[in-house]
């Protein structure tokens, strides 16, 4: 009896000293505020399962770029992402739905259309196998480009970034008038040091942390889109995890990427001011420029609904928008 107890108690023991080590990848930069918070959200993972779960994060595109980040997901090399709609939409296209230029020109708008499009878009991700943690937004993306822009005949004498294997966009931008070169994210700065590619849109934040903006030094002021970012993680991983403390770890990410919504409206305002300061050109339209662009955007409409953003979906964020 005494040696059944003391067995039981071994397994016991075990059994609450076992940990889960959960691998996470991101393109955050090292030492960038996305960075920070997702340490950050290790440490509180770890605190709050009794240090029964272990967040490692791999910053800074080392795994590879989003999609890399997905197919490793898929057989197990990771266990989570912190990914933008670009990844996010590898794995349930409906993400494109973030996609619509212009569409989204406040903080109202994106809400509308999360909140319109959540449970769906959760309820898909989970089919394939993922946990949706959280999804928020990091910020506005913005043209950046080599020599100054204010119409989109001026961005179709550039060479403009795409993302390597998204053809969709590839093919829409050639069939508009543009000149797409696909490149890895991560091949971005070097892309623009060789003159691959001579225009990309992205956040302020982004442009600043690459240095970017050294070679790309006009900014078009024109929300082009908002660049959203969630944070999966694989069920197989999840599941490991204690049920007690899920609510908790669910909670410390939202806790954490909340407070850094809060904080993204400053940080776009310090980092254009900060890349102002070492020779950032900021360019501004009027109405009337506005509206060009947002005419020529309707002219990608055939190519963007039904084609690269489900049919049902672009109208949704249409009708949520309006």
């Amino acid at each position: 009896m005494n040696r059944f107890l003391l067995t039981l108690a071994l397994f016991l023991s075990i059994g609450m000293s076992r940990k889960t080590v959960v691998k996470l990848a991101t393109l955050a930069p090292e030492g960038t505020e996305w960075h920070g918070m997702l340490i950050e959200m290790g440490q509180e993972w770890k605190k709050k399962s009794k240090k029964s779960v272990h967040l490692r994060v791999y910053p800074g595109g080392v795994i590879g770029d989003e999609r890399d980040m997905v197919r490793k997901m898929r057989i197990g090399q990771i266990h989570a992402a912190a990914i933008t709609t670009e990844g996010l939409s590898e794995i349930v296209p409906d993400f494109s739905a973030y996609y619509v230029p212009l569409v989204f020109q406040n903080s109202e708008d994106v809400s509308s259309v999360t909140e319109a499009l959540l449970p769906s878009l959760e309820k898909q991700l989970n089919e394939q196998g993922f946990k949706l943690l959280h999804i928020g937004e990091l910020g506005w993306a913005y043209w950046f480009t080599s020599k100054p822009i204010k119409t989109p005949d001026d961005l179709k004498s550039m060479k403009i970034f795409t993302w390597a294997g998204d053809f969709k966009w590839e093919r829409l931008w050639e069939k508009a008038g543009y000149n797409p070169v696909p490149l890895a994210s991560v091949d971005i700065l070097s892309g623009l040091q060789t003159g691959l590619i001579n225009s990309f849109s992205t956040i302020p934040l982004y442009a600043l942390s690459q240095q970017s903006f050294g070679i790309a030094k006009h900014m078009l002021d024109l929300k082009w889109g908002v660049l959203m970012a969630g944070i999966v993680i694989d069920n197989r991983v999840w599941s490991r995890i204690s049920k007690k403390y899920h609510e908790d770890l669910i909670g410390v990410t939202k806790s954490i990427q909340n407070r850094q919504k809060n904080l993204n409206v400053n940080a776009e305002k310090e980092s254009i001011k900060a890349m102002q300061d070492y020779g950032l050109q900021v360019h501004s339209i009027d109405e009337n420029g506005f509206r060009i662009w947002k005419d020529e955007v309707k002219k990608m409409e055939e190519e963007l609904r039904g084609n690269i953003i489900p049919a049902e979906i672009y109208d949704k964020v249409i009708e949520v928008t309006q």
